[in-house]
This record gives structure tokens, sequence and C-alpha cells, in this order.
């Protein structure tokens, strides 16, 4: 499915293990180098198949590249560690955000660099990619952030559930609200988006 379909192929709160990462994610932030080596791959593979799902419709090779959109997440994310981290969904939600960001200024970059110098700025050098692409994550970016003003929490959820993979339970939880809201938003926020894109000419 294209990347703005706005679906994930599975819930990520109902993984098992999320008391494990809020126990390592506390002993972090209390400064064990040792709980960061441990979290890494407790939450790698997890944050590679979100990687996955922002780059489909990409050639072959897209693995590659989702390894280093999951590598550069994670140097962002090691930044943090003084956040007053709380479990497994607030670490998600941070990793949202970051994933957002690395991806809209990577796709600015590459448009700022066919304009004016026809270079391809990619994620993994030899791996480019695809204009399409950057016109859907810059389309997305820039709904959300009309979004944002018109109510800012369902554009959290989006952002949450679309960049995060948040289930409902869990962005329900990091956002202080009931899931039934979390539907509700959900729900109304993606029909917004889709008159939105549609308006702008977005795929």
């Amino acid at each position: 499915m294209n990347s703005l379909g706005f679906e994930m192929s599975a819930d990520p709160g109902e993984h098992a293990g999320a008391g494990l990462v809020t126990e390592l994610l506390l002993r972090w932030r209390g400064g064990s180098q040792e709980a960061l080596d441990e979290l890494i791959p407790a939450v790698y593979s997890e944050l590679r198949r979100l990687a996955q799902h922002h780059l489909e419709g990409e050639r072959a090779e897209h693995s590659l590249r989702a390894t280093a959109l999951t590598h550069e997440v994670f140097l962002r994310l090691c930044g943090y560690q003084r956040v007053g981290w709380q479990n497994r969904a607030h670490f998600f939600a941070m990793a949202s955000r970051i994933m957002r960001r690395v991806l809209v200024e990577h796709a600015r970059r590459r448009k700022t660099a066919k304009r004016d110098h026809g270079q391809r700025v990619t994620l993994a050098e030899g791996h480019a990619r695809t204009e399409a692409l950057d016109i859907e994550v810059l389309s997305l970016h820039q709904a959300l952030s009309k979004l944002e003003v018109k109510d800012v929490r369902q554009s959290r959820v989006v952002e949450l559930r679309y960049f995060g993979g948040l289930g409902i339970d869990e962005t329900a939880e990091v956002l202080g609200v009931s899931p039934a809201t979390v539907k509700r938003d959900w729900r109304v926020a993606k029909l917004w988006l889709r008159r939105e894109l549609k308006r702008g000419g977005s795929p």
C-alpha cells in the first residue's frame, strides 16, 4: 500500500516485552550505558519495520535505506538520555517525532539539491530515494502542520500512529485520553488529511 494510505501492518501496542523496554529506559535515564546497549536490540526490529513502512514503494534495495534511516533515528534518540522516560509508549512517541523530522529533512535536502545542483541527496550513498516519496513526505508534513493549527491532538494522534507506529492503547496512554477518543480522532484526522492532500494535488 502507498505510504499515504495511513495503514500500519501491525499494532506495536500488542508487542511483548514492553515491561523490559520500560525497565531499560529507566536504567538508561539513570546513567547506565549497559541499559542502552540492551535497549537497542530490544526496540531495533520495530524501528526498522517502521522505517521500511515509510520507504514502501522504493526499489528492491530499499532495505539498506531502511537500515540507514533506523540508525539515524537511533543516533538522535541517544541524545535524549535525560528525558523523563516513562515507558515503551513514551519512547516510540519520541521516535515518531524524530522519524518524521528525519524524513522531512532528507526530502527537503534532496529537493534543494536537485533544484540547485542536480545532485541526489539520500539516506544511504548510492541508493536514490524516488522523487515521488519526497513529494509524499513533504505533502503529508505540510498537511499535518495545518491540522496541528486546527486540532493539536488529532495531529499528534496521526504523528504517533503513522510515524511512530503506536497502537490505539499506546497512543491513548501517551496523550492521556481514552482509546475511544483516539479512534475517533484517528478516523476524523485521516478523512481531513485525505481531503487536504487531494486538494493539494498529492497522490
